[in-house]
């Protein structure tokens, strides 16, 4: 549906049309009364000095023989001008100190923020009425004062909607693409919560219109001669017992008006908010599974070099010395539990740990560069044409409020030069490659039109608009059914058989992870406790762990009739990792020197790593807490 086409059906509900109504009467008013009307309102006559509502004069008149009425169609203009400047000020002072945590980064973020939080502790009225005494009486120093009143709450709502959006996968994207901070705040997160912002700047400036009747009613706002809804609201309050209308109607202006502004507040989120369409979306293609892992035993070239990575934040260090090496064509999948330090390595390789997490390494290096040492502006281009990073919900991946070709085609803008046109046209053709049917039509599409599956494909995509050497995958395929899995898994290994691209990918599926890849990562604990080759997964695993792992996963020959196995105990806690080794509480093979002392990863000359001092021995049944592992043992046989 296009903009216009929304706005047309706001405009047929009867919100809608009742804030059109209002606010273009408002508006008409502010335009055409002072032309229409300014003489007569203007227009002295001491013969009819405070006289009451009559036909002649609708309103009575002031104590000049003013005809209010008049002097209230011609204050629309004065009310209605101050209040949107006065609003267009807090805005603007609020959208600065609300994405201050994302332009100036989390230290200086800090203290923005809590100088945004103590001003929001004060009341508005109390704020513009001591902005108004610095600034002086007038409409000069209401202005300001009511603006800088507005900023404050302003502020506390951009910053927490911009938080949330921050930490979305679509930006991290836009980040691993080498956007800037500005950029990705103009096209990322301020589209994606415009809505509420507009609403409530809408609702400010109702706001604001009332708090300029109360200073000009208190003598702080619009002076002698001029004059606003609230100075006239004032001089009628003078003489209420005698000429009720004096009052209520500059009074009925300011509640009108503030009506009009929050309606259309509600009818403009309805119009930018994204619409899915009543029609029927084409479902994904069907194709034959992933192929079988490709050999690449006869490559040598390194991609990924990693040794002794280390995540921490603060003094908790959830991963720990994790090492690995990933060749050209190669793919290698990491498993474990959740919080056994998957993710946070994936993310470390693609340089997205944020302040307060700091990621050190012996070594880190990304075909030949070490990325800890490569200057921060160099890294954006090699980490956005050479790495691609399919995220776990495709649902997030996508900016909700930005075309899919239009994203595809920033990545080769931003990094391969591309002109607008050859970057669109280079977006439709990887959508194309990616087996996403229509690709020229579906490019103009939103991401709220697309399927799971398609939505996982058309990231993918975006992941290969530059010409990527190594693909990071984490968990692609959790939010999709099993045969939109297959798809994808497939995709992902045809796109790697094809370009000789190397993968990594991450899963709680051993099955997936077998499947498809040649050599296996088991984690725990923020530590790699075994690497070994997929095809000797079933057979050859030697840690507890990894043959606990492949105990829990059910398949047709379980009984059904007897509980699921588990793995007893809880994973350990990274802030408080147990001395030794740190799967010995839930290990039944575990002894005094396992609980002193903690495994290194060593050959077990049999083509993988380990870290086990037991590497290899089955539990004995009638040792305590060995049923479970015991159970596992004997599931991995069947």
């Amino acid at each position: 549906m296009t903009s216009r086409a929304r706005w047309a059906g706001v405009l047929r509900t009867p919100v809608g049309a009742a804030a059109a109504v209002l606010l273009g009467a408002v508006l008409l008013l502010a335009v055409l009364a002072p032309l229409l009307w300014g003489g007569r309102a203007d227009e002295v006559d001491t013969a009819r000095i405070l006289q009451p509502a009559s036909a002649q004069h609708w309103a009575g008149t002031d104590n000049l023989g003013r005809d209010i009425f008049f002097r209230v169609l011609v204050a629309t203009r004065t009310s209605v001008q101050l209040a949107l400047l006065a609003t267009a000020l807090g805005v603007a002072v609020g959208l600065l100190l609300g994405t201050a945590p994302l332009l100036l980064g989390p230290r200086l973020g800090r203290l923005v923020t809590a100088a945004v939080n103590i001003a929001v502790a004060f009341p508005g009225l109390l704020l513009a009425l001591s902005f108004a005494v610095i600034f002086g009486a007038g409409a000069s120093g209401a202005v300001p004062a009511i603006g800088l009143a507005i900023a404050p709450g302003f502020a506390r709502l951009t910053q927490t909607l911009s938080a949330t959006v921050a930490g979305r996968d679509f930006v991290a994207a836009a980040r691993i693409a080498g956007v800037g901070r500005f950029r990705v705040l103009l096209r990322h997160v301020l589209p994606n919560i415009a809505e509420p912002l507009l609403v409530n700047a809408t609702m400010a400036a109702g706001g604001s219109l009332l708090a300029f009747a109360g200073l000009s009613f208190l003598g702080l706002g619009v002076q002698a001669p001029g004059y606003d809804w609230g100075r006239l609201l004032g001089e009628g309050l003078n003489g209420i017992y005698l000429n009720p209308a004096a009052a209520l109607v500059p009074g009925v202006a300011v509640v009108l008006a503030g009506l009009a502004f929050n309606l259309v507040g509600e009818a403009a989120a309805k119009a930018v908010g994204p619409r899915t369409p009543t029609g029927t979306v084409r479902g994904d293609s069907f194709e034959d599974g992933p192929p079988a892992p490709v050999d690449r035993t006869g490559q040598s070239e390194a991609v990924l070099v990693v040794e002794d990575l280390k995540v921490s934040f603060g003094t908790v260090t959830p991963v720990r010395g994790v090492g690995f090496t990933l060749r050209r064509g190669e793919a290698v999948g990491i498993v474990g539990e959740s919080g056994s330090g998957k993710s946070l390595t994936a993310l470390a390789v693609a340089q997205l740990i944020e302040q307060p997490g700091r990621v050190a390494a012996r070594r880190l290096d990304f075909l030949g560069d070490d990325l800890l040492r490569t200057p921060p502006r160099a890294r954006p281009r090699l980490l956005g044409t050479s790495l691609a990073m399919v995220f776990q919900d495709p649902t997030t991946s996508f900016n909700p409020v930005q075309r899919i070709g239009r994203q595809l085609a920033e990545v080769a803008e931003q990094h391969l030069g591309d002109r607008r046109g050859p970057a669109l046209a280079r977006a439709v053709d990887r959508l194309r490659a990616v087996r996403i049917p229509g690709a020229a039509r579906r490019a103009r599409q939103f991401p709220h039109e697309f399927s799971g599956g398609m939505r996982q494909r058309a990231m993918i995509g975006m992941g290969l608009m530059g010409e990527p050497k190594l693909i990071i995958a984490d968990e692609p395929t959790t939010a999709l059914d099993v045969t939109v899995q297959r798809q994808v898994l497939a995709l992902l290994a045809a796109v790697r058989a094809a370009d000789d691209v190397a993968m990594l990918l991450i899963s709680h599926d051993i099955g997936v992870v077998e499947q498809v890849c040649d050599r296996v990562l088991v984690m725990y604990a923020g530590r790699i406790v075994e690497d070994l080759p997929a095809a000797q997964l079933r057979d050859g695993a030697r840690h507890p762990y990894t043959r606990a792992l492949l105990g829990a996963v059910p398949d047709l020959a379980t009984d059904r009739d007897q509980p699921l196995v588990v793995i007893p105990g809880r994973p350990a806690d990274p802030a408080a990792p147990p001395p030794g080794c740190a799967f010995a509480p839930r290990c039944p093979l575990a002894d005094d020197h396992c609980v002193r002392a903690d495994p290194a990863l060593l050959d077990d000359g049999l083509g993988g790593r380990v870290a086990c001092w037991h590497a290899g021995e089955l539990p004995e049944p009638v040792r305590a807490g060995a049923a479970v592992l015991s159970a596992a043992t004997e599931g991995e046989g069947r």
